[in-house]
């Protein structure tokens, strides 16, 4: 879905790791969603687990370990946020639910892809999205390119995109 004229698009900016609070705002955000979408359906040991693999720590660890985070802000809030590892993999891609089917998702995406070929990324992308996630990717023009996999009780499906299918 296309921004409309009346809704401005939202300031996307690189996450850095002195960035504190907003990296603690990020990790609110994805846990708050992870909750809903991704955990929802499985054991407390599994989901502690992803939980605490996301937390601000770890979201701290991963922007030092080269991840490439990309977040939208409105007014003060995370609207979403996406992260990159080695310019090819998304591995984070969470929009809050107020700006959900707002075209924030496109735009964190158009974003990231454009800073990852620019740093030598290329196509094809990949993705392992949720089952909740798949439709949203599809929109985004990824396509699924192995079976539904599981890992530690979360089950995810491999997709990909790239430029020649797009």
């Amino acid at each position: 879905m296309k921004h409309l004229p009346s809704q401005p698009a939202l300031p996307i900016r690189l996450l850095v790791a002195d960035d504190g609070a907003t990296i603690a705002a990020v990790a609110a955000l994805l846990r708050t969603l992870a909750l809903e979408f991704i955990v929802a359906n499985v054991g407390a040991e599994q989901a502690s687990t992803f939980l605490r693999e996301n937390d601000a720590d770890a979201l701290g660890r991963r922007l030092a370990d080269g991840f490439v985070y990309h977040v939208a802000e409105d007014d003060g809030a995370i609207a979403g946020f996406i992260g990159m590892r080695a310019q090819q993999h998304v591995f984070h891609l969470f929009v809050g639910r107020p700006w959900q089917r707002r075209g924030v998702a496109r735009r964190l995406w158009e974003v990231a892809r454009a800073h990852a070929i620019a740093a030598g990324g290329a196509a094809p992308f990949t993705v392992n999205a949720s089952n909740y996630a798949v439709d949203a990717y599809t929109r985004l023009g990824f396509v699924r390119s192995a079976p539904m996999r599981e890992k530690n009780g979360i089950e995810f499906h491999p997709m990909q995109w790239s430029e020649q299918a797009n």
